[in-house]
């Protein structure tokens, strides 16, 4: 069997986030004869996982600042920023502010302070041991020390963005900065064998920023055991449930609240059968924008979940809420959210947008329904609602012989695939 080195965040088991792929691809690369070992910040908690994990220490670039301003070290600074502050708009002067110091203490990643360890850790690994080819996950800074990697070993390089670099959808900053992240993502790719990222638009981005470049578009996945098989009970209610972050320039639900609205004020939809939950960080302008639509007694915010609970929050529902990236020209986000709702195995309404990749997915699969307007989203609930309360349920008409190939397995043999084309025996 083959090694291969991954170097990224473990999800959710590791400092600041983690990575879609990481931890997946560790997973079952295996099956495909490639034995993973991952470098990756120390674990915030020990569980056995089936292959080799080197952990280095971590220093938070930001933390000098959060001991001098008095900031609690694991938590986000923005969000500490602002609670002092007691602002909870969507975009405040307090987020213009700390997106400007972002841009300079944040370059060219927040987890920079890693670099040095696991540049370190990195060398110590490929001078006494055997390793045929390296994936590079999220953060930015893994591409980095990948790069520096392969320049010196020599060591076939694929570089994968779940989200990209300085074309990133949700880029925060402003065009001098991103001047310097297109110069440096050019000069640390530029020795890269291959690059990935999860959609065909952003591949189609990748190849005109990196010319000459093999780019290969392959989605995010779902975990295999997490299949709702058997179907959990279903909730009693009309129950629509959303879990995950809410962006709040790129995300809004109030579509969803609008169409609510008008349902239950023309007596299409009884309030009393219906409930809407969303589990997640909790956002105050949500409770303002639920008030405002006088959708109180319909619609709450539950907070942070566990995932298990999460999942089990998606299965016993009724419909699965998905509010896309409010940019027309940008077509090719997709979330993990949308892979973990397949799993699921109940219908999606995935609202707002325009013609995108998850349109393509949810039509391909059939696993649920694309509604870019309010009217749209009101004829689709009321169809639904109909059906409810015809059969006692939302009936799910996904095609798993479709669904089945955005699995984690089917992730990580692609990524197999190109590390037999650089790496061959």
């Amino acid at each position: 069997m083959k090694g291969v080195l991954i170097i990224g965040y473990l999800h959710p088991l590791t400092r600041s986030g983690g990575s879609f792929r990481t931890l997946p691809l560790a997973k079952h690369l295996p099956e495909f004869g490639w034995e993973p070992i991952v470098l990756t910040p120390s674990l915030l908690e020990k569980i056995d996982l089936p292959f080799r994990i080197i952990e280095t220490p971590y220093r938070d670039a930001l933390a000098f600042w959060k001991k001098l301003f008095g900031f609690n070290l694991d938590k986000a600074i923005r969000r500490q920023v602002k609670e002092r502050f007691g602002t909870n708009t969507k975009n405040s002067v307090i987020d213009f502010i700390l997106t400007c110091v972002g841009a300079v203490f944040n370059y060219p990643d927040s987890h920079k302070g890693w670099k040095s360890f696991t540049l370190k850790s990195g060398i110590e690994l490929l001078q006494h041991e055997s390793i045929d080819a390296m994936i590079s996950c999220h953060p930015v800074t893994s591409h980095i020390v990948a790069s520096a990697l392969k320049t010196n070993y020599g060591i076939p390089w694929v570089a994968d963005f779940a989200d990209l670099w300085s074309q990133n959808h949700n880029y925060q900053y402003g065009p001098l900065r991103r001047l310097f992240d297109t110069r440096l993502e050019r000069r640390t790719l530029s020795e890269a064998d291959a690059l990935v990222t999860v959609s065909h638009p952003w591949a189609e981005k990748l190849t005109a920023l990196h010319k000459g470049k093999s780019v290969y578009a392959i989605p995010h996945g779902f975990d295999p055991v997490e299949v709702n098989i058997p179907p959990a009970k279903l909730t009693g209610k009309f129950t629509i449930t959303y879990t995950g972050s809410i962006y709040t320039r790129k995300h809004d639900p109030a579509k969803l609240f609008a169409a609510l609205r008008d349902l239950v004020s023309d007596r299409v939809i009884e309030p009393n059968n219906i409930e809407v939950r969303f589990y997640g960080i909790m956002a105050d302008w949500v409770d303002r924008e639920i008030k405002e639509y006088g959708l109180s007694d319909i619609v709450r915010q539950y907070g942070r979940v566990p995932k298990d609970v999460a999942l089990q929050k998606q299965r016993e529902s009724q419909l699965l809420y998905l509010t896309k990236w409010q940019d027309p020209q940008e077509r090719g986000v997709y979330s993990g959210k949308i892979f973990e709702y397949l799993a699921a195995r109940r219908p999606i309404l995935a609202a707002y947008g325009s013609d995108d990749v998850v349109k393509d997915l949810l039509n391909e699969t059939n696993a649920g329904i694309d509604a870019p307007a309010i009217e749209d989203i009101k004829d689709t609930l009321q169809k639904l609602y109909q059906d409810y309360k015809l059969r006692g349920e939302i009936a799910y008409n996904g095609i798993d012989s479709k669904i089945n190939k955005y699995s984690h397995r089917e992730m990580a043999k692609k990524f197999s695939e190109i590390l037999d084309r650089l790496a061959p025996k």
